[in-house]
């Protein structure tokens, strides 16, 4: 294989020399110097690793490629739910996804650890919190000498991890790449890189958006917890995880320490590692604030950076461009683990899905050329039909919250007045307008009750072919057949079922999202009762996307109450009547726009 990156092309490629089948597999019980159970032993988390044999025995040394995870047991990871497997005298010998099979006969060690109070480790998981953090980080730790582990659960029998040089690159997919996150914003000294796939940055963000509660996570921490652990853990953790069930804390929108230890964000300034970000660009699961608020941290401190941005939902790269995903994947250990020069800090920065399996590059993301472009709503002849452009604002526009109304109700009737949601579109554009970023819609409104929810969306309004991202798939559907990617042992296939593009033609597409209590306006962090009749100013962040709005097609801002399936209702159902003079819209767009003249 070989990366074109617009210079020479480097062909720099570990090969698959070693074997797989002979490889060593064995499991290690670090030590993390706490007891977060509370059962008066210090807790041990269970490491499992698969490493080739040869090296070792010439004294070479070997990176490491590593996934915490608290899937191992209960629910299986990837498009097929596998789990780790053990022998009879409890070895590992089958490790879920292709990184093992394919990776180890290159010359690496793959290393599935079990958080803390999940699979075989003992301790309490705690949802991305420091017990968490601190235990994988341990484990890194004892991967460069820090740190003990023993060769059983309970023994006394050291063991040291002479085989490798500590070099380590964290991956990992939603809760698991969430840790890699957390991990790496640690500092800690042996983290080589990170890829987080569709992983959290500010717990905050999975469960809130500017103090609207949104639906698709579990209903608490807690419960997310409950999906993880045994019973038996359960019982023994439930005094350490009895806060993060704990609704006055976790349900009320406000930010309390409980999300502080958990927001990762704003610990990016320790960040050492290169980083390179996957994420669906309509992932309802982990929303795409949680990638781009991270890349951003992440470019203000200099950090070495890539990007993958799909049209799916929560989806991994392997079930939506395979090929090319263990290729990239493959160029980025070898850079960043083994110090090879296969020219993938040349390559372009971002790869963008536009099309289903249709890609674009840039050298740079956001490109250098994006600017700020404000536009302004003005109200319409009918109620909550208005136009969108570069004029000021006038006139006002009311909507009744409706709690069984989507984004999708509310895109597929834009031009109609519908009385639970106020829509501004442009004329059609004279060019293809290309959003990248962050956008922020800040809106002057009075409430009628004391509690409100404000969504606002952009739509794409226009014929087009998408990914399905609404269906079980998200955007992909299993076929037949299998392809294989690396080597197999008797207990641990290499080959895995094929899947395709879940496509769908729509006649408009929401590309961007963002909700909040009109009660943050006076502080993002807490959510206060408003004054029925009182004008509120507030600022709502959409999520980071990349989109093109192709010529001919027009941009829609949509202002309403609650996003249903989405974003959850205030207690009360409001009307709410918006200031158009004090509204705006800031998108983040790459060279000129193409929008018409009003």
């Amino acid at each position: 294989m070989s990366l074109k990156t617009g210079h020479a092309t480097e062909i720099a490629l570990s090969k698959p020399v070693y074997s797989y089948k002979k490889a060593v597999r064995e499991t290690v019980w670090v030590d993390t110097g706490r007891d977060d159970d509370r059962d008066g032993k210090s807790d041990r988390v269970a490491v499992d690793i698969v490493r080739p044999a040869e090296p070792a025995a010439k004294g070479r040394k070997i990176p490491v490629i590593m996934e915490a995870s608290p899937y191992y047991s209960c629910c299986g990871r990837g498009n097929e739910s596998q789990k780790k497997t053990y022998d009879a005298k409890g070895r590992p010998v089958g490790f879920p996804l292709f990184y093992d099979n394919y990776f180890v006969p290159r010359g690496y060690a793959f290393v599935a650890v079990d958080l803390p109070g999940t699979g075989r480790s003992d301790g309490c998981t705690d949802a991305g919190g420091p017990i968490d953090i601190r235990s994988t980080k341990t484990v890194i730790d004892w991967l460069n000498g820090r740190a003990h582990a023993y060769t059983t659960h309970t023994g006394t029998t050291p063991t040291k991890a002479g085989w490798t040089n500590g070099n380590t690159g964290m991956i990992g997919k939603s809760w698991d790449g969430s840790i890699a996150n957390g991990v790496a914003a640690t500092g800690v000294k042996g983290l080589k890189t990170i890829v987080p796939i569709s992983s959290i940055s500010s717990w905050y963000d999975a469960y809130f958006s500017q103090g609207a509660g949104l639906v698709g996570s579990a209903p608490t921490p807690g419960a997310l917890i409950r999906t993880v652990e045994s019973d038996a853990v359960g019982q023994r953790c439930a005094a350490v995880n009895k806060p993060l069930g704990d609704p006055a804390v976790v349900k009320s929108g406000d930010w309390s320490p409980i999300w502080a230890e958990r927001d990762y964000v704003a610990d990016a300034k320790k960040v050492k590692a290169s980083v390179f970000v996957v994420h669906g660009q309509q992932d309802l699961s982990v929303r795409t604030k949680n990638f781009g608020q991270w890349w951003d941290a992440l470019a203000k401190n200099g950090v070495e950076r890539k990007i993958w941005l799909s049209q799916t939902g929560h989806v991994d790269p392997f079930d939506y461009r395979r090929t090319e995903w263990v290729d990239t994947l493959h160029h980025w250990f070898d850079h960043e683990l083994l110090g090879y020069d296969n020219g993938i800090d040349r390559a372009p920065m971002a790869d963008i899905e536009r099309t289903p399996d249709h890609w674009t590059t840039d050298a740079v993301w956001p490109p250098k050329s994006t600017t700020p472009l404000a536009l302004r709503p003005v109200q319409g002849t009918q109620a909550g039909v208005g136009t969108l452009g570069t004029q000021p604002g006038s006139g006002t526009e009311t909507f009744t919250d409706a709690t069984d109304k989507s984004e999708l109700d509310w895109a597929a009737h834009i031009d109609q007045s519908t009385g639970e949601k106020a829509g501004f579109v442009t004329k059609p554009l004279t060019k293809p307008l290309r959003v990248s970023g962050a956008s922020q819609v800040t809106v002057t409104a009075t409430s009628t009750t004391a509690t409100a929810n404000v969504s606002a969306v952009l739509v794409d309004l226009g014929a087009a072919t998408i990914r399905d991202y609404n269906t079980g798939g998200l955007g992909i559907s299993t076929v037949s057949g299998t392809s294989c990617w690396g080597e197999n042992s008797a207990q641990d296939s290499a080959c895995y079922k094929k899947t395709a593009a879940d496509t769908k033609h729509v006649t408009s597409t929401v590309f961007s999202r963002g909700w909040a209590a009109l009660g943050t306006a006076a502080d993002a962090h807490k959510v206060q009762p408003l004054t029925p009749g009182k004008p509120y100013t507030l600022t709502l962040t959409l999520a980071s996307v990349d989109h093109v709005v192709p010529a001919g097609h027009r941009l829609a801002l949509i202002v309403a109450g609650t996003d249903w399936g989405i974003a959850n209702r205030a207690t009360d159902r409001p009307t709410i009547t918006l200031d158009l003079a004090h509204t705006s819209l800031r998108l983040p767009v790459v060279g000129q726009p193409g929008l018409p003249a009003a």
